[in-house]
Formats: C-alpha cells, structure tokens, sequence
C-alpha cells in the first residue's frame, strides 16, 4: 500500500490487477542492473506504468506481466518497492534496497 499511495502522490494512477501478485515467486528485474530477483508479493493493485511523471522514473518491472514493481524520484531522495524485500525468497536477493535506505539515511 505505501508504494501506491507514494505513486499517487507523485501524479501516478492506479489500476486492478485482473489477477493479483500473491505468493513467493514473482520475478522482478531492477532496470539499472538487469538483476532478476524472485520476490514474495501480495497485491491486487499497481501502479499504472508509462506514465510522465516528471523526475520520477522505474527501477523494477515484474517479468510476468510486465507490471511497475519500483520507482524513484531523485530530487525528493525517495524510492519504493511493490514486493515484500524482507521476505525475498533468495538470502540476500534485496539487501541492497536496504543498503540504499541505509545510506540515504546517513546524508
């Protein structure tokens, strides 16, 4: 729900999923990467992509669908994930949204 209500807040819309992401194994690329990480998600709702958003721009796509799983706005130093990272199928698949969130918090 956060990252849809930080989408909204950044002029984002949103839309139903005709069947929602639920269950440990969706995969999601992060685009600077191309790093694929299966991820645990639960939601019925995205946010709708390809939307001009001024600064704000994708990270993660969902290769399923091809569904807006991140995004990122530079000016305002925020991010936000539509997956559950704490719960990442992998060990150690998201650490570095964490390690991101760690050192944004240091400045």
């Amino acid at each position: 729900l956060g990252h849809q209500l930080l989408g909204m807040a950044l002029d984002f819309s949103t839309f139903k999923l005709p069947f929602g992401h639920r269950g440990g194994n969706h995969p999601v690329r992060e685009l600077a990467s191309g790093k694929v990480s299966m991820t645990s998600q639960n939601h019925g709702y995205c946010l709708q992509p390809g939307e001009k958003t001024g600064t704000t721009v994708p990270t993660h796509i969902n290769l399923n669908d091809g569904t807006l799983e991140g995004l990122e706005n530079r000016d305002q130093r925020l991010f936000s994930v539509q997956y559950h990272p704490e719960a990442a199928p992998g060990p150690r698949d998201s650490i570095n949204l964490f390690k991101r969130f760690m050192a944004m918090m240091q400045k």
